[in-house]
């Protein structure tokens, strides 16, 4: 978090965020409809932005289909009791958030404890500031805060730590991700299964 700004000044930008914000229904719907309608968030129109908004539909409905979560993981998730909201910084063309957006919303899905909020980031540029990841914009980026006291426990992202890992190796190596690299990224997530992604929401809820 930027410590430039002040407790009380954070927990305001976030307030405006979360009354702003979509379900993960509704943040589903706006792509499906932009992605039908050639179209993706964002002030940046350009074919690019649209191609990987349609590549994202296909993707999250894939990934909404097919994640699966064990007998005991669900029990941990069911267990938990602090009621917090996970909030979303996200655009539709954001490819990292394709695979790890179900699995936020399937975790969500078992506790109603935990509120998925979801909002972009050209429409929140001071909360996207306010959580930079090494000076960076980068998302999906999520924030875990106390619904009662409205503090901030945790965040999380732009990607799980496996693939963190994987992106500052190819980064050492050869200055900035490749496109590539990045359809690598996106047939590891495939064979993960989201379980590396899942793994590091448990210990981000302090499960394990």
């Amino acid at each position: 978090m930027n410590n430039t700004l002040t407790e009380h000044t954070t927990k305001d930008i976030i307030h405006k965020a979360i009354s702003k914000s979509m379900s993960y229904a509704q943040f589903r719907e706006l792509v499906s409809k932009l992605a039908a309608n050639n179209g993706t968030t964002g002030p940046e129109q350009t074919e690019d932005n649209k191609h990987y908004t349609v590549l994202n539909d296909k993707r999250m409905r894939r990934w909404d289909k097919t994640l699966k979560i064990l007998e005991e993981v669900v029990k941990q998730l069911t267990d938990y009791q602090q009621k917090v909201y996970w909030l979303v910084i996200t655009e539709s063309w954001c490819g990292d958030s394709a695979p790890s957006l179900p699995v936020m919303n399937k975790i969500a899905s078992y506790n109603d404890r935990i509120d998925l909020k979801i909002v972009l980031r050209n429409e929140h540029p001071k909360l996207m500031d306010a959580f930079l990841t090494n000076e960076k914009m980068a998302i999906p980026k999520l924030i875990v805060i106390d619904q009662e006291t409205s503090e901030v426990l945790g965040t999380w992202g732009p990607l799980p730590t496996k693939a963190t890992i994987m992106a500052n190796e190819y980064r050492q190596k050869h200055g900035a991700l490749s496109p590539e690299f990045k359809e690598e990224l996106q047939q590891w997530f495939n064979k993960d299964k989201g379980q590396n992604i899942l793994n590091d929401f448990q210990k981000l809820l302090a499960l394990k």
